[in-house]
Parts: structure tokens; C-alpha cells; sequence
């Protein structure tokens, strides 16, 4: 399982890779207004800070402090592998971190699983059943496993599709998986991101 998932990884990091940079950044802003319809005003949401090739998360933060939704960010805690949670009040406070990943660094607002009400998550590959493949170091799955009720939406580029990925019991689904062409997870869904007689 664990070479499958290897050799897969590096086929979807090819397709992300070859990806023009004003394409991928296209594609995020698109990503970025279908997943926008999907959170209630006031509703506290955890996103990742993008890096580069990612989809890029800028214009989604900065869109939800606008319409005061508390926003939370994950700082990366290499020793024991576990995601630790601040509020983010503003962009300027991120600095490239751990892996290159943008954290509030010094300017931390301590946060908890239990302040969350939804978690955005990367993806590095992911399938029609909600299936999600990330990176590999298994950081985003160890928090899900310990928070078992956030609403879990995962946002990747169209090319990051992979049909029947090979998971584990470890392998948390997501309820909702978003591209640029809009909601392809769960199916009950229109392609604008608008939902179709399903409430959350």
C-alpha cells in the first residue's frame, strides 16, 4: 500500500507540476468562489496557508476576515507529527515556516479542534468517493482522527483526480470535495458549487 501510494503521489505531483502558474491561479480563485457558497456567515473555518503549486488559499482568507468569519491556521509540529491551532487576524502576520508553509509565527492566538467548525483542507490527490490522498507525513489525518466532527472539505485542481485511490482505515474521508469546476463530491450537487436538497 505504502509504494502504491508513493508511485501515485508522484504521478499527481507531475500533472500539479506542469500546470502553467497564471492557470493554477485562475483555477484557485475559481475553487475559491465555489467553496465560499459553502460557509455560513459567522461559522469558524480552519484553511490552510498555501504554498506555491497549491491551490492558492490567499484571496479565500482574506475574503472570509472581510465577512467576519474567525478564520484558524495550522502551525506544523514536527516532533510528534500534530497540527497546532491559531486565529489569524491578518495575512501579514504569516511567515514561511516548517516545509515552507506560511504560519503566524510569533503572532500566534491560540485555537483548539473544538473552535472549529469547518476544516479546509489540501489535497494531493482525491477520488469521486471522497477519498483523499495528502502528502504523506499523515499530519492532517492524525487531527481529524482526534476531531471527528469538523465538516471536512477538501480543494484540489481538476488534475488532481485519480480514480480508486488505495486507502487505509487511517485515510479519512471528506464530506465535500471541491475543484475549479465546482462540487465533484458528494453527487447531489450542482456544478456552480450550489447544493441541490442536501442541508449541512
Amino acid at each position: 500500500m505504502r509504494e502504491l501510494k508513493k508511485s501515485i503521489r508522484q504521478i499527481l505531483r507531475q500533472r500539479k507540476d506542469s500546470m502553467n502558474p497564471d492557470d493554477r491561479l485562475e483555477k484557485s480563485k475559481m475553487i475559491c468562489r465555489h467553496l465560499l457558497k459553502q460557509i455560513r456567515d459567522g461559522e469558524t473555518v480552519m484553511i490552510y496557508t498555501s504554498k506555491e503549486k497549491e491551490v492558492n488559499t490567499v484571496s479565500l482568507i482574506t475574503t472570509l476576515l472581510k465577512r467576519g468569519n474567525p478564520v484558524i491556521v495550522p502551525v506544523i509540529v514536527k516532533e510528534d507529527i500534530s497540527l497546532r491551532l491559531s486565529y489569524l487576524q491578518d495575512l501579514s502576520s504569516l511567515v514561511p515556516s516548517t516545509f515552507g508553509v506560511p504560519e503566524p509565527i510569533g503572532s500566534e492566538i491560540p485555537a483548539t479542534g473544538d473552535d472549529v467548525d469547518t476544516i479546509i483542507l489540501p489535497m494531493h490527490g482525491f477520488d469521486r468517493t471522497g477519498g483523499r490522498i495528502g502528502y504523506g507525513a499523515g499530519y492532517y489525518d492524525r487531527f481529524l482522527a482526534k476531531n471527528p466532527n469538523l465538516r471536512k472539505i477538501g480543494i484540489a485542481f481538476s488534475c488532481q483526480e485519480y480514480e480508486n485511490l488505495p486507502v487505509d482505515e487511517n485515510d479519512i474521508p471528506m464530506d465535500y470535495i471541491i475543484t475549479e469546476e465546482g462540487i465533484v463530491y458528494p453527487e447531489g450537487c450542482d456544478n456552480d458549487g450550489s447544493q441541490r436538497n442536501k442541508d449541512y
